[in-house]
């Protein structure tokens, strides 16, 4: 069966070349002003899974994630001091994303490393006259690309104005790079004054420096439709790239009951989520939901989330008695990457015993952890002993001390036959 995934421009599912083929895949990162939460993880974590998916399926695969460090944003978050506050910024992003255990990313451009990229294709627009010069500004003249509009459904006429300015000839036109204004502390000398680029140039730049002119996707949040997107093929297009074949938007991640309700800012970041509940129960949860729809995050999801780790890895503890059939699990993740499906058969082989299969395919989403035996430290062993030594002597209050003892220390005893296991609590 062909890989097919849906295309946001097409509005179908888009079969991809058979492999070999190379598959070059810009997915869209953060920008860095503050610890990135758990939402920010979601494109990370699927595309870093199809990614791994498409390499099982023999692409030739080249994933790049970038990080935007210079923004308005990361100006009003930090300032006078925008660069440090983004460079620790995508030191924590680096940090955080690094904890799912994944593959990361083969490249991942920053904004501030390709500004000579970023001229040279404004320059290029200004020459073309799909751009021009107002002031120290220069902007996107829209007009000037008749299927503006085309990638998110809006049209031209419906666009409303996206960066207000008096020197602009058009409201629709959006800002390719942008004078310096008073306390800003990060910029570049350019052929139109010291300045720094717009959000939607960078993109573009970034993508062409490490994939070239065409590459096969794009990827990204459902946000990021428009402007972002839409802007970017613009840009790009009206200057002769190809630029990408297919545009994947993953669903948002919707924050959910009273402890995690982002109207009252209790937005959970990665760190938090992952010191929580552990990276394999985060990975879990994000399985549970096909990528391109919302996805509820609330204590409830996340509970369950943990119970089905707990039910896999215990699944794995036990005897081989099955073989899987692969490639039932291949269909799913080969018809739109629908991973729901996907946990289903996984679920299914734990039941039955193909434990070979579970492995294999617990694997490809950074979860092949689950198989491992975690020895328990010393001391907590020491604790299961005399627990089982009270269990012997019918101190059942000593027994549900040590046991609750262990619990807090992060793992849980179970009796098993001719003694105890140790779990650890993740």
């Amino acid at each position: 069966m062909a890989v097919r995934l849906y295309d946001t421009a097409s509005r179908t599912l888009v079969e991809l070349p058979p492999p070999p083929a190379p598959v070059g895949m810009y997915v869209c990162g953060p920008t860095v002003y503050q610890r990135a939460h758990i939402g920010n993880a979601r494109p990370f974590v699927v595309f870093a899974w199809l990614r791994n998916w498409l390499r099982e399926r023999g692409y030739d695969v080249t994933y790049v994630h970038n990080i935007t460090d210079v923004n308005d944003k990361i100006y009003e978050a930090a300032p006078g001091h925008s660069a440090e506050r983004a460079r620790e910024a995508t030191q924590w992003y680096l940090e955080d994303t690094a904890a799912f255990g994944l593959e990361m990313p083969d490249e991942q451009p920053l904004a501030t490393e390709t500004i000579p990229e970023i001229i040279a294709l404004v320059e290029e627009l200004v020459a073309s006259g799909h751009a021009y010069q107002a002031g120290e500004d220069v902007y996107f003249r829209v007009t000037s690309f008749p299927s503006y509009g085309a990638l998110s459904g809006h049209r031209p006429d419906q666009v409303e104005e996206q960066e207000p300015s008096p020197l602009k000839e058009d409201p629709r036109d959006f800002a390719l790079w942008k004078a310096t204004k008073e306390g800003e502390d990060t910029w570049w000398e350019s052929p139109w004054g010291r300045g720094r680029p717009g959000w939607h140039i960078e993109c573009s730049a970034m993508a062409e420096k490490t994939l070239g002119a065409e590459f096969l996707i794009h990827g990204g949040g459902l946000d990021l439709v428009f402007p972002h997107h839409e802007n970017e093929r613009a840009q790009s297009q009206a200057v002769g790239r190809p630029f990408a074949r297919i545009w994947m938007h993953n669903g948002m991640l919707r924050f959910t009951g009273e402890k995690m309700s982002k109207s009252v800012g209790n937005v959970a970041t990665i760190q938090q989520v992952i010191g929580e509940w552990g990276r394999e129960t985060a990975l879990l949860f994000l399985l549970t939901g096909h990528w391109r729809k919302p996805i509820d995050f609330s204590e409830e999801t996340m509970t369950q989330a943990r119970a089905q780790v707990e039910g896999l890895r215990n699944a794995l503890r036990g005897e081989t008695r099955a073989s899987g059939d692969w490639e039932t699990f291949a269909a799913s993740l080969d018809d739109d990457f629908n991973t729901p499906a996907a946990l289903a058969t996984l679920h299914e082989w734990a039941r039955d015993g193909a434990l070979d299969e579970l492995r294999r395919g617990l694997t490809l989403f950074g979860l092949g952890s689950l198989a491992e035996r975690e020895e328990a430290p010393a001391e907590l062993v020491a604790l299961a002993e005399r627990r089982q030594q009270a269990r012997a002597d019918r101190d059942f209050a000593e027994a549900d001390r040590l046991r609750d003892a262990i619990a807090e220390a992060g793992w849980e005893v179970r009796d098993v036959p001719g003694g105890f296991e140790l779990v650890p609590l993740r």
